[in-house]
């Protein structure tokens, strides 16, 4: 696993198409919805009429783990959900990674509930981006 000092993430030797369905499958194991889908690469297209690679963000949210978050700290919300992004690294190879939430938690402090569920958050996330791998 790679990480940065926001994220976590892998590369998988599947096709873009095939990483982003995967991505979402493991996702929704770990219990996280996908809520929002930006297609980079359209929207390149269509707002500045360039081209560039196979890019998608993902807005995941996990129900449970962002009504913990928000009985603890109601501005959690500009931080919520936590993006996911899968990306064409070159023909059969995709990169997908994570925002890191205890990283991400770290900029705001918060008191040991909200670090617990930055805590399960990651760990949910990692097994995810785990599976993906996983399975190829």
């Amino acid at each position: 696993m790679k990480e940065t000092r926001y994220g976590i993430g892998v590369d998988v030797p599947l096709p873009y198409e095939r990483a982003l369905e995967r991505t979402v499958e493991e996702l929704k194991k770990e219990g996280f919805g996908v809520l929002t889908t930006i297609d980079v690469k359209a929207t390149l297209k269509q707002k500045l009429d360039v081209d560039f690679r196979n890019y998608a963000i993902l807005g995941a949210c996990n129900p449970s783990l962002a009504h913990r978050a928000f009985e603890t700290e109601l501005e959690i919300g500009l931080l919520l959900p936590c993006n996911v992004i899968v990306y064409e690294v070159e023909p059969n190879r995709s990169a997908v990674s994570a925002m890191a939430p205890i990283a991400t938690m770290g900029m705001i402090g918060g008191g040991p509930a909200l670090k617990d569920v930055a805590r399960d958050a990651e760990a949910r996330l990692r097994r995810a981006l785990t599976a993906i791998t996983a399975s190829v």
